[in-house]
């Protein structure tokens, strides 16, 4: 079967996501899967998929969360899905600029002809992106810090700025990327299938 695209599945209710997963498999895309927001950007920095299906209320990071890092830093459209279609979610959703917006509970044979729609959406747009200068993207090293400073917000319940001042000590004199390059490598360890949790 012909790859018909990358795509990353994000839900917390693994049973939907293994429904999602096989469903999307079997319509001919490569599926790259999480069940938390955490993993899930590891996951879109190193794959790089052409669009994210994003579940949005998940414990900890939420699918907001992801899909704002999603559009700041690699520039992967995405669309979400959820069983909330109260105003401040619309809201939200908009406000992010999601390719579509799916209310569970859905049959995969409703989500494979959105998936296909927001695909054929997001490569009609691309040639113009690709025009544009590779310097527009904002530096790996500060990629790095931002995922740091996600990962203690997520880890201790921080706001942002906390977050970021207690990376800088833990840097303690050294350098900032350093210390964030350390931190994002330990999380990838323990997201790791095996690791000790």
């Amino acid at each position: 079967m012909s790859n018909k695209g990358k795509i990353l599945v994000v839900d917390d209710d693994r049973l939907v996501l293994a429904t999602l997963t096989h469903g999307l498999a079997q319509a001919g895309y490569e599926v790259i899967d999480a069940d938390n927001g955490d993993d899930a950007i590891l996951l879109a920095r190193e794959h790089r998929p052409e669009l994210a299906l994003l579940d949005i209320r998940m414990e900890g990071m939420s699918g907001f969360d992801v899909a704002a890092y999603l559009r700041e830093y690699l520039q992967i459209p995405f669309m979400f899905l959820s069983a909330f279609a109260d105003e401040d979610t619309v809201t939200q959703v908009k406000a992010l600029g999601a390719v579509a917006y799916l209310v569970k509970p859905l049959d995969i044979h409703q989500i494979v002809p959105a998936v296909e729609a927001a695909f054929a959406q997001t490569r009609e747009r691309q040639p113009r992106a690709a025009e544009e200068p590779a310097a527009m993207a904002s530096t790996p090293e500060l990629q790095l810090v931002s995922v740091a400073v996600g990962v203690l917000m997520h880890r201790y319940s921080l706001p942002r700025g906390e977050a970021l001042a207690r990376l800088q000590q833990m840097a303690e004199g050294g350098s900032l990327e350093q210390q964030a390059q350390r931190l994002v490598e330990a999380v990838e360890l323990l997201a790791l299938p095996g690791a000790v949790r």
